[in-house]
């Protein structure tokens, strides 16, 4: 199963943070899923680290680097993404959870995140 994971998610599943809920641990440690991580998440690692707001060991591109190398995949945010959240009802305006919405939409892949807002968009969440 090809899982996308929120920016939070990601975070909290490598970091084993107790807040990442026991039901998303367990899906996203089955050796049959395939774990994504959004170029927009990457993006926003990056302007949170430039802002002091987030810290991980290096740079946010040998983390990522890292992360790759341990079996995790990035999805690239493509046009057909971009497009996609024109279609999405404003419950909320952050633009990095948006265009992660449109990326799960498009590929069809259910989400992780326990972001409850989500659960208003037409994704399937796992938490």
């Amino acid at each position: 199963m090809r899982l996308l994971l929120d920016t939070h998610a990601f975070l909290w599943f490598v970091t084993g943070d107790r807040r990442l809920s026991a039901d998303a641990r367990r899906t996203l440690k089955d050796n049959h899923a395939e774990l994504f991580v959004s170029a927009v998440s990457v993006w926003e690692m990056a302007i949170k680290m430039s802002l002091g707001r987030l810290s991980v060991p290096g740079s946010v591109a040998d983390y990522m680097a890292e992360k790759v190398k341990d079996g995790f995949r990035v999805l690239p945010l493509e046009w057909w993404h971009a497009v996609k959240v024109q279609e999405l009802p404003f419950h909320h305006n952050d633009p990095f959870d948006r265009a992660i919405i449109a990326q799960a939409v498009v590929e069809k892949m259910p989400l992780v995140s326990g972001d409850r807002i989500f659960a208003q968009y037409p994704v399937s969440l796992v938490w």
